[in-house]
């Protein structure tokens, strides 16, 4: 069972969790990097996701909601993949959302082709809202659960 462990402000895990790959220990020194940009404010802060005790993920919200509206990002570990963990790290951020702030804009980006992120938010109800320019990755698809949205396309696969 998948179970999302808080990353702190100082970039340690909320709870023990045992052994810290590397891979881990570098995702929660670059999250709390990201908490100095972006801010610290429990809930919308990253997570790591433990799986039968072992660290095979992470998960977070890009920062608090603005506009009413608010970003998820997920990464499986490469040894973990395949295994439906990105699909339930999504479900349980979108869950965050909406016992915090319900009817709240779920987004999400990916890269502008068809990948399997692209099959988890749209299995997860996400609507491909368009390409957008994002200023370090070029242009990016950009995914919406929530409130309607007239320029919904299809998803492009």
């Amino acid at each position: 069972m998948l179970t999302l462990i808080a990353i702190t402000a100082e970039g340690e895990p909320a709870t023990p969790i045992g052994e810290i790959s590397e891979t881990a220990a570098e995702v929660m020194a670059a999250t709390a990097e990201m908490y100095r940009v972006s801010g610290f404010e429990p809930p919308w802060i990253g997570y790591l996701a433990v799986d039968a005790g072992q660290v095979v993920g992470t998960c977070a919200f890009k920062c608090a909601p603005v506009d009413e509206r608010v970003e998820i990002a997920y990464f499986t570990f490469p040894e973990f993949e395949g295994h439906g963990i990105a699909t339930a790290m999504a479900k349980e951020l979108i869950a965050l959302a909406r016992a915090s702030r319900p009817g709240l804009l779920v987004t999400s980006q990916t890269r502008a082709e068809s990948n399997a992120s692209n099959a988890i938010l749209g299995k997860l109800g996400f609507t491909f809202a368009g390409p957008v320019l994002h200023p370090e990755d070029g242009e990016i698809w950009e995914w919406h659960l929530g409130r309607s949205n007239d320029a919904a396309q299809k998803n492009p696969r």
